[in-house]
């Protein structure tokens, strides 16, 4: 029986990272939005999920909107600070994040957060979505968003979507396949893993990891095989002592009988039983392998057991058939560029490289990566409006893995940064029809854009450029000039700005002044954007080589002028799982 019939101008379903951001951001614009979860905590991949060492638009200029806040939450209240494992530059505690997503959403009284429902029909008049029934209430809305982990939205009003792979012959990607073939079949979306989350206790007294049904250790042999068991375990390492297991290679990926997901309740429950369970083999595996030093973590996740996540981490789900698709063309770089090709509605911006997950299985695609800061990061995109928007169903957006995307292009467009990016944008463009009372296909994109860049709380860039952010005066100006001249758009994606401005001053005396970890030693350039520094100063450092690295696009600069065998000294801070010092200031 029903209870209670809510009222709102924004409904969000799905309390994952591009559901809380559009939920946040709606509400932060002035609309009444009611946002529906299943789980307990908010943040999905960044969180719930367990996956808190995101991946993606980790350079400072990319660091902006919703995401660019996130972070430095995070650097306030985590006092053991960010650098803890080498899969990213942004390792933390995932109650820290649940925390953040939580307080944000309860300081906005026009924003009512219902968790623990799933939703169970979606309510149409015509074209028009206006609501979704709950076992015990219905939400009726203007406007409904999908931020649900598989586009749970999507099936249920019947929206046309996509599941799987999309051949050669569709829209020409180089990477798709021809024809079907056995890992297509066996594959039909990219693995999920179940995480877990592991305690380092120092010495052996960690309790004993009891195996789960179908334990098979060869199925994990070899799987820190070319890494060495300590940098293995370094890979998700978090702050006070919790190692996050999310590992590819012989790991905890689980893809068995996939279309389960998608089947029905009771089969997406069982795959997600029988996903724990090879989480908890791998664990079991690790602890007979490198001894009780490594146990189950305990007290994280707010369900039993508790070391692992409440849900899978979904790297795809059911796709919108929307009214642009985002295909691997879409994400590689121009014809000699560094930055992809711009989209004229761009609301969000990634840089991730292409990535696809398949259990033993190495799926080859086309390479968009660079180095950049001395290091390899990715070549950044955008994602355009229009991939939101279904094809014919009106008052209904996507916010998360569910945008219109080809299945090559999803394995870059599926990481947290830019589905945070995507779920602001989709939350402004929500609350946004409701103000002008119009269509999400009939909402003005330059104002869509305009509004986020303008976000008095959370400017976000909806242009990619390496050397901007949005401190530095010129930023806004250049971000519009490109929206209005796309042509003009550099191919580097670099502004023409100079080095000695006075940002870039105030920045690096900034720095200096806040930075109390500084290093001198010599610099030894191996190759173009691949640099060591040996450390004489001070003595005390553990070891003498690191790699130099950068997210500041003038760093880069500098670094990039630095000769062989030169005397630097370096402000920044040390990171032993990365073997990196990530440089934050030079004096040369």
């Amino acid at each position: 029986m029903l209870n209670q019939i809510y009222q709102a101008d924004v409904l969000v379903v799905g309390g994952g990272v591009g559901g809380t951001a559009a939920a946040i951001q709606a509400a932060r614009r002035g609309a009444k939005t009611i946002l529906v979860s299943e789980f307990s905590w908010l943040g999905g991949m960044l969180t719930s999920a367990g996956v808190s060492v995101p991946d993606g638009n980790e350079l400072e200029a990319f660091q902006t909107g919703l995401w660019g806040e996130f972070l430095r939450e995070l650097q306030q209240r985590q006092p053991e600070g960010l650098d803890h494992s080498w899969v990213s530059f942004f390792s933390f505690d995932p109650r820290i994040g649940a925390k953040i997503f939580a307080d944000w959403v309860q300081e906005l009284p026009n924003l009512h957060w219902i968790d623990k429902e799933v939703p169970l029909e979606v309510l149409r008049q015509g074209s028009c979505v206006t609501g979704v029934r709950f076992a015990d209430f219905i939400v009726q809305a203007k406007i409904t968003l999908d931020g649900t982990e598989l586009g749970d939205l999507l099936a249920l009003a019947e929206i046309p979507y996509r599941w799987g792979w999309e051949w050669r012959s569709q829209w020409q990607e180089p990477s798709a396949p021809e024809h079907p073939n056995h890992l297509t079949e066996k594959y039909p979306v990219q693995a999920p893993t179940g995480v877990v989350l592991m305690q380092d206790f120092g010495t052996d007294i960690a309790p004993e990891i009891s195996p789960a049904p179908n334990y098979d250790p060869s199925m994990f042999a070899g799987a820190w095989d070319g890494y060495g068991a300590e940098q293995f375990m370094n890979y998700g390492r978090l702050p006070g002592g919790l190692l996050m297991i999310n590992w590819p290679i012989c790991g905890n990926d689980y893809g068995e009988g996939l279309g389960r997901l998608v089947e029905s309740k009771a089969s997406r429950d069982e795959f997600i039983q029988e996903s724990r369970w090879h989480s908890q083999n791998f664990a079991h595996f690790i602890q007979n392998q490198l001894g009780r030093r490594y146990g189950l973590a305990t007290q994280v996740f707010p369900h039993s057991p508790t070391a692992f996540a409440l849900h899978p981490y979904y790297r795809e789900s059911r796709r919108l058939v929307g009214i642009k698709t985002v295909t691997e063309q879409d994400i590689l770089p121009a014809p000699g560029g560094q930055v992809a090709s711009l989209n004229i509605d761009t609301i969000a911006i990634a840089n991730y490289p292409n990535d696809h997950h398949y259990p033993s299985f190495n799926f080859p695609l086309q390479p968009k990566s660079l180095r950049w800061g001395g290091r390899w990061t990715g070549t950044p995109f955008t994602i355009p409006y229009s991939s939101l928007i279904p094809t014919t169903t009106d008052n209904f957006l996507v916010c998360e893995k569910n945008i219109s995307v080809s299945h090559i292009a999803n394995g870059a467009t599926r990481l947290q940064p830019v589905v945070m990016g995507i779920g602001q944008a989709a939350g402004m463009a929500a609350a946004m029809c409701v103000e002008l009372n119009c269509q999400p296909r009939d909402l003005p994109v330059k104002a869509l854009q305009t509004a986020l860049l303008q976000d008095q709380r959370s400017p976000a860039a909806v242009i990619p450029l390496f050397n901007s952010t949005p401190d530095e005066p010129q930023w806004m100006r250049w971000q519009i000039n490109y929206l209005n001249n796309p042509a003009s758009y550099p191919l580097d994606g670099i502004y023409p700005a100079s080095s000695s401005s006075p940002y870039y001053y105030e920045t690096n005396k900034s720095v200096a002044t806040r930075l109390n970890n500084s290093y001198t030693g010599v610099f030894h350039l191996l190759d173009p954007q691949d640099y060591r520094f040996r450390i004489i100063s001070p003595k005390a450092c553990k070891q003498e080589t690191w790699q130099l690295v950068t997210l500041r696009s003038h760093i880069d600069l500098q670094l990039q002028a630095c000769n062989h065998k030169q005397l630097l000294t370096v402000w920044g801070r040390l990171n032993p799982a990365g073997n990196w010092l990530l440089v934050e200031n030079i004096k040369i």
